[in-house]
C-alpha cells in the first residue's frame, strides 16, 4: 500500500460527500519506495497459468515457456553477497549468458501480466525481488542517491522494469549505468519499454532500438517478441459514451469511496503533485468521477495524465466521466508524435476503466 499523509485515505468527507483528488497532497517517504516496488494490485493474482495465449499468436505461448524457464533459472546464487561488503572487496563472478530478458511487443498484448508473473514465479521472498516502472526506478535513485540505490538493489535476485523509458537520454544513461552495476552483482533483469520519438513502428518498440540504447548491457538481454492485438479490446464492446454531469455527480454521491473532480481542475492539481505520488493520490479511492472532461491542452499535461491513468488502471479503479470521450483526450498532433504509444495506452486503459464503471451507473 502506498504511503500518504494522515487523512488522505478517508473514503469521504465528514458530511458524506465524495472526496476530491484535488484536495489531496500525498507524501511518500523515501524509505518506503523500495518496499513498495512490487507488482501493482491489479497484478497481485496473475501467474503464467492465468495468461491466456492467443492461439493465432504462437509467440505468446512461447513467451510463457521461455519466461517460466527464466524464473526457474534464478537461484539463490543469483545475487551474491546480499548487498553487503565482501571480504577483500572481491566481486562475484560475472554470470555467464544473458541474465536479462526484454519483452518486445505492442501495448495490450499482456507484457505487464507476463512481467508480474515472472516476479511471482521467481523463487525469492518479496524483499529480494523488485518490480517497478522506469519512472519509479528513477525516483528511487533521486530519493536514495545512486550509490545507495546500487547497494540496496544489489542484494536482489530479480529486478523487473515495466515501460523502460527511452525518451530522455539522460535518464536512459543513468538507469543503464545502474543496471550495469546490478548485473555485475548478479541481479537478473527483465524489462519492457516504450517508444522512442520518431520510432513509432506499428504501436510497438523495436528490440534492436532498445538494445542499442542500453549499449553495453545489450549482451545481457535476450529479446522476446510477443505479437498480438490489444487484449483489452479483443472481442469486447466499445467504451460507454460519456455521461451527463448530473449522472456523474449522482454516482459519486451514492458510491462509497468515490471521488468527484472537475477535470480541468484535476489537470491543474496534477501539475503540483509529483507523478511519483499519483499512486498515493489514489489510496482508498473506489471510483473516480470526472465532470467536464476535455482534450488536454499540451504535452506536459498529457504525460501527467498518462501516469494517472496507469496508476488507476493498476488499482482497477473504475472511471465515470462526462464531457468528451476518452478517445478524444489527445489531439491528432499528439497521436502522431513521439509519445504516441503512451497516449494510446492511456486511451486503452481509461476505456477499460470506463467499461468497469458501467455497473455503478446502472445501479
Amino acid at each position: 500500500m502506498h504511503a500518504s499523509e494522515p487523512g488522505s485515505k478517508a473514503a469521504a468527507s465528514p458530511d458524506g460527500s465524495p472526496l476530491a483528488l484535488c484536495g489531496r497532497e500525498p507524501h511518500v517517504p523515501a524509505e518506503r519506495l523500495v518496499a513498495e516496488m512490487v507488482p501493482p494490485p491489479r497484478f497481485d493474482a496473475v501467474r503464467f497459468a492465468t495468461y491466456v495465449p492467443d492461439s493465432a499468436q504462437p509467440s505468446q505461448a512461447e513467451a510463457v515457456r521461455v519466461l517460466s524457464g527464466f524464473a526457474d533459472g534464478i537461484s539463490g546464487a543469483t545475487a551474491a553477497g546480499g548487498g553487503k561488503r565482501r571480504w577483500f572487496g572481491r566481486k562475484p563472478a560475472a554470470p555467464s549468458g544473458p541474465r536479462g530478458v526484454y519483452l518486445d511487443g505492442g501495448y495490450g498484448v499482456g507484457k505487464t501480466h507476463l512481467l508480474a508473473s515472472l516476479w511471482h514465479a521467481t523463487p525469492a521472498t518479496p524483499d529480494r525481488k523488485a518490480f517497478g516502472t522506469f519512472v519509479e526506478l528513477t525516483n528511487l535513485v533521486g530519493a536514495l542517491g545512486f550509490q545507495q540505490t546500487v547497494q540496496t538493489l544489489s542484494g536482489h535476485r530479480l529486478l523487473c522494469i515495466d515501460e523502460f523509458e527511452l525518451d530522455d537520454p539522460g535518464d536512459t544513461v543513468l538507469v543503464s549505468t545502474l543496471l550495469g552495476k546490478l548485473v555485475d552483482a548478479g541481479v537478473a533483469l527483465a524489462a519492457t519499454s516504450n517508444t522512442l520519438p520518431g520510432k513509432l513502428g506499428e504501436g510497438r518498440f523495436a528490440a534492436a532500438d532498445f538494445l542499442r540504447e542500453i549499449q553495453g548491457l545489450a549482451a545481457r538481454f535476450r529479446p522476446l517478441r510477443i505479437d498480438g492485438e490489444d487484449y483489452r479490446h479483443r472481442g469486447l464492446p466499445e467504451a460507454p459514451p460519456p455521461y451527463s454531469d448530473e449522472e456523474v455527480t449522482r454516482v459519486a454521491y451514492r458510491t462509497a469511496g468515490a471521488s468527484l473532480d472537475d477535470f480541468p481542475s484535476l489537470l491543474g492539481h496534477l501539475s503540483r503533485v509529483h507523478p511519483s505520488r499519483y499512486g498515493a493520490l489514489c489510496d482508498g479511492v473506489e471510483a473516480v468521477c470526472l465532470t467536464d472532461v476535455q482534450a488536454v491542452p499540451d504535452q506536459s499535461t498529457a504525460l501527467r495524465l498518462v501516469v494517472l491513468a496507469d496508476r488507476l488502471y493498476d488499482r482497477e479503479v473504475p472511471v465515470v466521466a462526462s464531457g468528451v470521450p476518452f478517445d478524444r483526450l489527445f489531439g491528432e498532433e499528439m497521436l502522431k508524435g513521439g509519445y504516441r504509444k503512451k497516449y494510446f495506452r492511456a486511451i486503452s486503459r481509461l476505456t477499460a476503466l470506463a467499461r468497469d464503471a458501467k455497473p455503478l451507473v446502472e445501479a
